[in-house]
C-alpha cells in the first residue's frame, strides 16, 4: 500500500508541508505539535543562539553550531515552517531571526520552569520514549 493510502487509512493527511496532521486536528493535537518543535535539543540551540545574538545568517549558524548544513537546513526549514523564525535574503545569503518574541519568552520560561526541576526532567525515561503513554 502507498504511503498516501497509509495516511488516509490511519485519518491523517499532508498540508503541503513537512508535517502531517489528523483530518480535524484538536487544539490540544496543534499545541503539543507546536512543543514537539522544541523537542530537538539542535533546534532549541538555533534559537537561543539567535536569541542571544539577533539575525544570523546559514553559514554563521553552521560555524556556530557545528551542524552539517543539510542537518541545519532541515532544522531551520522546520523552524520556519511553524513560525518560529523569520527570513530575509540578501543577494546569496539568507539571514535568520527570532520571529516573535514570545519565542524568546518560551524559552526563557521553560529554562526557568527547569530550574525546578532539572533532575527530574534528566531521568525522567518516558519523554525519551516519544508518543503518549
Amino acid at each position: 500500500m502507498s504511503e498516501y493510502a497509509d495516511m488516509m487509512d490511519s485519518g491523517t493527511e499532508t498540508v503541503g508541508g513537512p508535517f502531517v496532521l489528523p483530518r480535524q486536528p484538536t487544539e490540544p493535537d496543534l499545541v503539543a505539535k507546536y512543543f514537539k518543535v522544541l523537542s530537538d535539543p539542535a533546534r532549541v540551540r538555533v534559537l537561543e543562539l539567535l536569541r542571544e545574538r539577533g539575525e544570523l545568517s546559514v553559514g554563521e549558524l553552521t560555524e556556530a553550531l557545528a551542524l552539517g548544513r543539510t542537518n541545519l537546513s532541515n532544522h531551520l526549514g522546520c523552524l520556519r515552517w511553524c513560525g518560529f523564525v523569520h527570513t530575509r535574503r540578501e543577494h546569496r545569503t539568507v539571514y535568520y531571526r527570532v520571529a516573535d518574541a514570545r519565542v524568546s519568552e518560551l524559552l526563557a520560561l521553560g529554562r526557568a520552569l527547569l530550574a525546578d526541576n532539572a533532575e527530574h526532567v534528566a531521568a525522567c525515561r518516558r519523554v525519551d520514549r516519544g508518543g503518549s503513554r
